[in-house]
């Protein structure tokens, strides 16, 4: 039975050309052959330019661009998706989305995290948004993985250096290479290659690992989640739930506090 997922990116996806199309390609790859992942970006005009990263780098902006996800969430289960993924490292409103939405909901940055601490691994990441290793850190904390992270930090290059290695790609491959024996040389067991663009560019050329440490594929661990969460959730099996951060609202009542708002996706 076929899994749909609604993807979420923070990017306007129209405006990347060459990271669309890499996307897709990198979930064809990873994917099960009966899922079907609909990729969705944010709307045409969010931001200035074809980089997200001065917004988002900003706590204020990053939290008024997570509405779009949260009206995403909405329309993805109303339009009968089986699980909604935020294609993001920041993940904005993660644990709000969850308790509005009867669906699965997984992030990318915790997806990443979970898969690199695998076997009680240690782990690194390496972003190109100086401002986000902050906040992946805190984060991290907030997954209750903390004790596993050695170090998140600039990776040396930015947005504009990784849309090019998608033409050009040995240059960046290199000098991620460099930055993530910094990490290494600290005690990391597997590293996390930060933000999505970076994490397809890496997947699409093989880096799987760097001096015999893992690199993870933060996307493809989130596909992979993502489908696991439908398939328990079909088999009847239990899942995490409840408390402050899983008790999902009351439906009727969540829809008058939308329309009170405003918010109330179209």
């Amino acid at each position: 039975m076929t899994i749909r997922i609604w993807h979420q990116s923070f990017t306007v996806l129209s405006d990347l050309a060459a990271y669309d199309d890499a996307l897709k390609e990198h979930f064809r790859r990873v994917a099960r052959p009966d899922t079907v992942i609909d990729m969705h970006g944010m709307r045409e005009g969010t931001y200035r330019s074809n980089y997200p990263g001065d917004d988002i780098k900003h706590a204020g902006f990053q939290y008024l661009h997570s509405i779009q996800f949260m009206q995403g969430a909405l329309r993805a289960e109303r339009e009968g998706y089986d699980a909604f993924a935020l294609s993001t490292l920041p993940e904005p409103g993660l644990h709000e989305i969850r308790t509005l939405v009867n669906i699965p909901v997984v992030g990318y940055g915790e997806c990443a995290a979970r898969a690199a601490v695998d076997d009680g691994r240690k782990f690194g990441a390496l972003v190109f948004i100086p401002e986000l290793a902050e906040l992946y850190r805190c984060n991290v904390r907030r997954h209750g993985l903390g004790c596993r992270l050695v170090g998140a930090q600039d990776v040396g290059f930015r947005f504009t250096d990784v849309l090019a290695g998608f033409g050009q790609p040995e240059p960046l491959i290199d000098r991620f290479r460099e930055a993530a024996r910094g990490l290494i040389a600290r005690g990391a067991e597997a590293i996390v290659p930060g933000e999505a663009p970076l994490n397809v560019l890496l997947a699409m050329n093989g880096v799987q690992d760097v001096d015999g440490v893992p690199v993870i594929d933060s996307l493809g661990a989130w596909v992979r989640t993502a489908e696991a969460a439908v398939l328990t959730r079909r088999a009847g099996l239990p899942e995490d739930a409840g408390g402050y951060f899983g008790a999902t609202v009351d439906p009727a009542r969540r829809d008058e506090v939308l329309e009170f708002y405003g918010l109330r996706p179209q």
